[in-house]
């Protein structure tokens, strides 16, 4: 007999694995994943914040699904999103705005590709019994695994449907979507 708590758990693997290979399959395009790292002085002196490069990643909405061999079979809810350009100078024009340039900065440091998008201060999901219940964007609920756009959003759809429609999108987008 079989435990329904792991049988969501092992749907939703299925499901994702399924969506990675389809992902795969059609040569998707895939982003960056980093971390952000704030290294500690040397000797007093202060070195700037970089991104370090963790792979590849498809950004499937409010999950990431590993694409290179150093993320294969991971899963990430979605955090912060760069585009890798030039940083610019300081314009104190807003707080928000000086933080972009920082990210911006941190991922030239980080030697990205121009122009990449890179996915920083991404959650790790275990795919694990931690799921059932989990107050996640990914989740098992009455053994069905489920998808939320965030942690505190309201509602949440079923992961079949979710990937069929997100992952959907990557393979074959709408006319001029990516023009």
């Amino acid at each position: 007999m079989t435990d329904g708590r792991t049988d969501g758990v092992q749907r939703a693997r299925t499901l994702l694995e399924d969506a990675t290979a389809r992902l795969a399959a059609a040569g998707a395009r895939d982003e960056a994943l980093g971390e952000y790292v704030e290294p500690k002085p040397v000797l007093g002196i202060r070195r700037d914040p970089t991104i370090r490069s963790l792979g590849r990643v498809w950004r499937v909405g409010a999950l990431l699904l590993g694409s290179s061999p150093e993320t294969a079979g991971q899963v990430w809810a979605t955090g912060s999103i760069t585009r890798v350009t030039e940083a610019g100078r300081s314009q104190f024009v807003s707080v928000s705005a000086e933080v972009r340039r920082a990210y911006r900065a941190a991922a030239a440091k980080g030697h990205f590709a121009p122009g990449d998008t890179v996915n920083h201060s991404a959650t790790p999901i275990p795919l694990d019994a931690s799921l059932v219940g989990a107050d996640t964007a990914l989740f098992v609920r009455d053994d069905e695994p489920r998808v939320r756009w965030s942690a505190t959003a309201g509602t949440d759809v079923p992961l079949i449907d979710y990937l069929a429609d997100r992952v959907g999108l990557l393979v074959d987008p709408p006319p001029g979507a990516t023009d």
